[in-house]
């Protein structure tokens, strides 16, 4: 009698990513990945003690690919920048994972690679070695909280977007002055969530460095 077929790690991931890119993170399952490839949840146990390591690791690999062929380039900023970028660009191809990275973050070498990146761009910047940590963490919270985001705007059918504009446009321009002055004043020259995201990303990125330039300078 034939045997189960044993799934490398490597496999199972593939498999994983393949299910997330149609499910989310609360409803993904090791039983339904287990499911997915014929096999029954214990044999992926082997490989992944839990539902959690396993999402970590499939968003590790989100990371790892963002890193393939990376060389630091410029200044702090226009490294952090760039890498800042390569990330979003990487979830924004499998923006349900995005959701998966924000939440369970990661451990592996790819989280590994894009932590050493930005923690010597801070170095190089002429922080003071004590404060580096301190930075890292405000900054990495700040771009993992700005993927997570798109990455939700982004998971909506075209149908769903287009009615959610058109609620946008009956909320704003059909907003009352007398209750809403500042909202009806505006209204032709406020813009939805989803425009220019990667121009809003830049932006709040640039405002964030520049913060910690000024603290660089006042020292």
């Amino acid at each position: 009698m034939t045997g189960r077929r044993r799934w490398s790690t490597e496999e199972i991931l593939d498999a994983a990513t393949e299910l997330l890119r149609t499910s989310d993170a609360d409803s993904f399952s090791v039983r339904k990945l287990a499911t997915a490839l014929g096999t029954d949840p214990s044999s992926l146990y082997r490989h992944f003690r839990s539902k959690t390591e396993l999402l970590r690791a499939v968003a590790d690999r989100i990371l790892l690919a963002a890193m393939d062929g990376y060389r630091p380039e410029g200044d702090w900023k226009q490294r952090v920048t760039a890498l800042a970028l390569r990330v979003r660009e990487a979830f924004g191809q499998q923006p349900q994972l995005a959701a998966v990275w924000g939440r369970y973050a990661s451990s592996g070498t790819g989280s590994r690679l894009v932590m050493e990146e930005v923690l010597q761009a801070l170095r190089a910047s002429g922080l003071p070695d004590e404060e580096v940590p301190a930075r890292y963490h405000r900054l990495a919270v700040l771009i993992a909280a700005l993927i997570a985001a798109e990455a939700t705007g982004s998971t909506v059918s075209p149908e769903e977007y287009e009615q959610g504009l058109e609620l946008f446009r009956v909320a704003v321009l059909g907003a009352d002055p007398e209750r809403f002055p500042a909202l009806a004043h505006y209204a032709r020259d406020v813009r939805p969530l989803g425009a220019d995201r990667r121009a809003a990303f830049e932006e709040i990125l640039a405002a964030h460095l520049g913060h910690i330039e000024a603290a660089i300078r006042a020292d």
